[in-house]
Order: C-alpha cells, then structure tokens, then sequence
C-alpha cells in the first residue's frame, strides 16, 4: 500500500464530476493511504517552499503525523521562516540552491495564505 502521494501541481484536490476530491480523493479511493493535494493554482516558488519545508516537517523524529508535518509547514511559512533570498531557498536553517526552472524569481516571501493554505491532506492523517 501506497503511505503517502504528495500532488505538488496546481488543483489536484478539487473535484468535478468525475472525482469527488480531485486526483488526491481518486488515489484514496484507490488505496493510498494519504494524498496531499492543492484547492486552487499554486506558486511555483511558493510550492517549492512548501513541500521543501513539508518533508523536513516529516523527517522529524517527533512528527508522526502527516497531517501535522503539513501544519507545521503551514506555519512555517505563515510566520516568514521559509523564503526565497539571493537565489536560494532558505528555512529550517538551511540554504539550498533554486532548481534551473526557478532561478529567476527574486527575493520573496511567502507568509500569505495565498502559498501554503490551498494544500489539504485527504485520507488518513498518519
């Protein structure tokens, strides 16, 4: 059985007709035990950040909760910890270089909600 499937990409969680909630309901309803997926158009850069912050949250030896690693990243990035700064993605004291494909984004903070609040956890939260 599949543990997790993050949707990184822009409405995988929004449903239709065909799929009640998006490509992420669809993968639970197929046996994925937890789906991450988004509600509306993300950010590239703000995505990166997110899910760079996210899977640091779940290599924490305390977090044993998907749902909370992405609250904590939620949080995170609500209260400006994780930003783009000098052409690299800065958080959790780390400092990693963009990929080729976001190079040019400037500096940037992504505190909004606009960022992180579209991302959902469907199925189960651990």
């Amino acid at each position: 059985m599949v543990q997790l499937l993050v949707l990184s990409a822009c409405e995988t969680a929004l449903g239709d007709d065909n799929a009640e909630m998006g490509f992420a309901g669809l993968a639970v309803r197929t046996g994925v035990k937890s789906a991450l997926g988004s509600l509306w158009r993300v950010d590239d850069g703000g995505t990166a950040a997110l899910m760079s912050e996210y899977y640091h949250q779940l290599s924490q030896e305390e977090v044993t909760i998907k749902a909370e690693a992405l609250r904590q990243a939620q949080l995170a990035m609500l209260r400006g910890e994780v930003h783009i700064k000098s052409g690299k993605l800065v958080g959790n004291g780390i400092e990693v270089p963009l990929p080729k494909a976001l190079e040019s984004l400037s500096d940037q903070d992504f505190s909004h909600p606009f960022y992180w609040a579209g991302f959902t956890m469907i199925g189960s939260p651990w």
